[in-house]
């Protein structure tokens, strides 16, 4: 007989837990198995009756086990009291759910605590080194009373709490004890698990923990402390969990990972996990080598996965996890920029950015019309219509699905006043993004164009306004968006200094050696179209200040060609 004696506490998935308690029994390690009070009284009947052939597989008094509750201590007491007293020749009690796996030769897991004869692996840490506890509730676990289920009666429990908390009711730890937390699962020497279950002092221990939150978490985890002579303070059974604290479940496809970890047994292993119980409930001795457990070689992958799972990707949206608003992991997933004002006072914008940087230079991609994709295309990547119908339904999904779509390529759009104007506090917002505004531009086209000037003079009054609240949005607090502005007379006066800073944004290939700008449309007369309008009661403001002379307009008169840097 083995010095190994295993507990297993069962609650479902019963012919797997019979299949598992066979291979413990195989190896010569008796078990004694706790099946769940709630489990039907047939059903736990045909459960012993299909192993009574196993002599080293026993069944204890049952319990009701609930979540939290005192019933899963009780059932480990009753199981632990049957196995010490039936297999005298037990030195190690390993407890394990009727989840758990056996991943490596049972003959290594006894041969490694033959080796440690005086050794507890049981996880035991005072609250203040715990980092793990869920709900806020730590030191208060072991100092208020908890008669409501936490999952069947949360507002009884709730409430039951903050009544505790407002009256100042705090129970009295008995004398002697440091309350410490961790695992369920541990695996305890006969010394210090008799040593427990025959203290003097059994019954007011019992009694304190019966209201202690999750006692399972630390009942054995404190009661180890008076007794043992030698803890390790780890568990010998994998277990992962997820930030809101419930265990990972391991499928088929986990197989390599759980045969990474070296450790000896793992749960919570899904019961149809057909390919984990047959690759690890067979002879092991050529698949695993002898090796100390080292749970910490897997631990980046789950930290990846609720990483993943809690703050996602960046810039992609999925039913799955559609973040709240301002819990994104950001808005967009590669950077982007955006041009107001550049169309409007170069003739030839797109094709001297697209052909000076390599970028994809779209037009006014929420433009009122049409979402002006680069070469006039009705669809890009991702199957992003230019319907303008479809894109305004909901702007900032369009604008993150392109960017997502065509991440690793950078993508440039025109933006004014005239477009839609949902999508400003997602531009402003976005991380990703870099916006170039030329104030006041939208007032060339009005000032080319051949309309009524009391027309032309309300929809400058119109698109000014416009402006100036998605101004207000630009430099607002909550900006983290890259904002360059500049007045259109500011840029202008001297247009060669903000064309440089923008190539060396965008991802021009060589920045430094700029010698050509894109053609910038006649403005002779601009000035005193401005002076007209404001002679008309319009006052236009974000131009900055732009001559009523014509200054500028004579300036431009001799470079009809791009401009050269000397």
């Amino acid at each position: 007989m083995s010095s190994l004696g295993v507990i297993m506490l069962v609650h479902a998935a019963l012919p797997r837990a019979q299949q598992v308690a066979r291979h413990w029994a195989a190896s010569g390690c008796p078990v004694v198995i706790h099946v769940d009070l709630k489990v039907a009284e047939t059903v736990f009947d045909g459960f012993v009756a299909s192993c009574a052939d196993e002599p080293l597989i026993r069944f204890s008094e049952r319990h009701t086990c609930n979540w939290g509750g005192w019933g899963i201590v009780a059932a480990s007491q009753s199981a632990a009291e049957l196995m010490l007293k039936a297999f005298p020749d037990v030195h190690h009690i390993f407890l394990a759910s009727g989840a758990c796996l056996p991943l490596r030769p049972v003959d290594e897991l006894v041969t490694y605590l033959a080796e440690r004869p005086r050794v507890d692996f049981i996880e035991s840490a005072t609250t203040a080194d715990v980092s793990w506890t869920i709900g806020g509730l730590d030191q208060e676990r072991f100092t208020l009373r908890f008669p409501f289920s936490w999952r069947k009666q949360r507002k009884l429990f709730d409430a039951y709490v903050k009544l505790q908390r407002t009256i100042g009711i705090r129970r009295s730890i008995p004398e002697g004890l440091v309350p410490h937390m961790g695992s369920q699962w541990w695996c305890l020497t006969r010394q210090t698990l008799s040593a427990i279950l025959q203290d003097p002092k059994r019954k007011t221990y019992d009694r304190y923990f019966r209201r202690v939150w999750i006692p399972d978490e630390s009942y054995f985890q404190t009661l180890t402390r008076l007794y043992s002579t030698h803890i390790e303070s780890r568990s010998l059974t994998l277990s992962k969990f997820d930030y809101q604290g419930r265990p990972h479940i391991f499928y088929d496809d986990h197989l390599q990972l759980l045969r990474r970890s070296d450790c000896f047994v793992a749960r919570k292993i899904w019961p149809q996990a057909n390919r984990l119980y047959q690759a690890f409930l067979t002879n092991q001795a050529q698949a695993m080598k002898p090796t100390e457990p080292n749970p910490g070689k897997i631990d980046r992958l789950f930290s990846k996965a609720v990483e993943r799972r809690t703050r996602g990707r960046d810039g992609l949206y999925m039913q799955s996890r559609f973040p709240r608003h301002g819990s994104e992991n950001g808005l967009t997933s590669f950077p982007y920029s955006v041009f107001q004002g550049f169309t409007e006072l170069f003739a030839d914008f797109e094709p001297w950015l697209s052909e000076a940087t390599g970028t994809k230079v779209h037009g006014h991609l929420f433009g009122p019309e049409r979402a002006e994709f680069a070469g006039g295309a009705p669809l890009v990547n991702g199957a992003l219509s230019d319907c303008a119908s479809l894109r305004d339904y909901n702007p900032t999904a369009f604008l993150s699905n392109l960017i997502w779509n065509t991440r690793g390529e950078k993508q440039c759009f025109q933006f004014g006043p005239t477009d839609t104007q949902d999508i400003n506090w997602f531009l402003a917002r976005d991380r990703n993004a870099q916006i170039s505004v030329v104030t006041g531009a939208w007032a060339i086209p009005l000032f080319r164009s051949n309309g009524n000037f009391a027309d032309i003079r309300n929809e400058a009054a119109r698109l000014q306004q416009i402006e100036t609240k998605q101004l207000e949005v630009l430099t607002s607090v909550w900006t983290k968006a890259k904002v360059r502005t500049w007045s259109l007379a500011e840029f202008v006066e001297s247009p060669m200094e903000p064309l440089q800073s923008i190539l060396e944004e965008t991802g021009c290939q060589n920045p430094s050696h700029l010698t050509q700008a894109p053609t910038m449309v006649d403005l002779s007369g601009f000035g005193k179209f401005l002076q007209n309008l404001k002679n008309q009661g319009m006052h236009p403001y974000l131009m900055g200040d732009f001559p009523a002379d014509d200054i500028f307009g004579r300036q431009l008169r001799p470079y009809r060609k791009p401009y050269l840097v000397q």
